[in-house]
């Protein structure tokens, strides 16, 4: 791995110093079973399962500190959504430890926004899926309420929140996703590909979104196969490969050797 010294970074009230991310030593591996094939199934083939071990990481460390936006890039199967998820407590590291701080020092309030989807009810329409997610987040249906009116505006949706979310789109549900987390107020936020969805109009409007909450000294750590956005908009970035650590640096510097290295001769 090579490492280098991030950006530094504005101070953000009387954080400087202070981590809101630290990763140790993380590791993951998921078990995967293979049965049989449905040819040998039908033809009455009965063999045991073959069980095979994948590492997803591998001793994975680094520290964000508070107001850093941190990206993390890498090709398919590199292991960032696995990374993100653990940030976002689905997943539990194999081994290694992560901790999340708030501003104050205490636990964390971490918005995730993983999948399309993710934190929704189908059989709830968007009103009540807003809240839903709300209180998935940490906030009161109160809370929740008095930010509606700004939720429902910034997602566009217009009449669309009256309806069963069963019935709903993709870029439908990201930008009800999206509107909710940024209208919350987080220590942290986790962003996985949710750029990459959506009209050329509403991913500035993202982005626009995303440049706030930096102002603000919230946390955000995104993965994302965009690499001019990762440029426009991260202090840092990550590179994993095939599970491990292959790069921490500042934006120029990794994505420069990201490109060179799966550049087509």
């Amino acid at each position: 791995m090579v490492s280098l010294a991030p950006r530094a970074q504005p101070a953000a009230g009387d954080l400087s110093g202070h981590d809101a991310i630290i990763v140790s030593q993380v590791g993951k591996h998921f078990r995967l079973v293979h049965h049989g094939s449905i040819k040998q199934k039908m033809l009455g083939i009965l063999r045991p399962p073959h069980i095979e071990e994948f590492t997803a990481l591998k001793d994975i460390s680094f520290r964000v500190p508070h107001g850093q936006t941190l990206a993390v890039i890498g090709r398919n199967g590199s292991g960032k959504s696995t990374l993100l998820s653990i940030l976002a407590r689905v997943y539990r590291p194999n081994t290694g430890t992560v901790q999340l701080f708030g501003k104050e020092g205490g636990r964390a309030r971490v918005a995730p926004l993983l999948e399309l989807g993710t934190g929704f009810h189908p059989e709830l329409d968007g009103l009540e899926n807003i809240v839903f997610y709300g209180s998935l987040l940490g906030y009161t249906a109160k809370e929740i309420t008095a930010r509606m009116d700004e939720i429902i505006a910034f997602s566009e949706l217009g009449g669309k929140v009256d309806t069963p979310m069963r019935g709903w789109n993709e870029g439908a549900k990201l930008r009800l996703g999206f509107a909710v987390a940024v209208h919350t107020d987080p220590d942290i936020m986790l962003v996985d590909e949710v750029l990459a969805v959506g009209d050329e109009a509403f991913r500035k409007k993202c982005e626009q979104r995303i440049r706030q909450m930096q102002e603000r000294g919230i946390t955000i750590v995104f993965v994302s196969h965009d690499l001019h956005t990762v440029s426009e908009i991260a202090d840092r970035v990550i590179w994993l490969n095939q599970g491990v650590m292959e790069m921490d640096g500042d934006p120029a510097t990794v994505l420069q050797a990201y490109r060179e290295a799966f550049r087509q001769p």
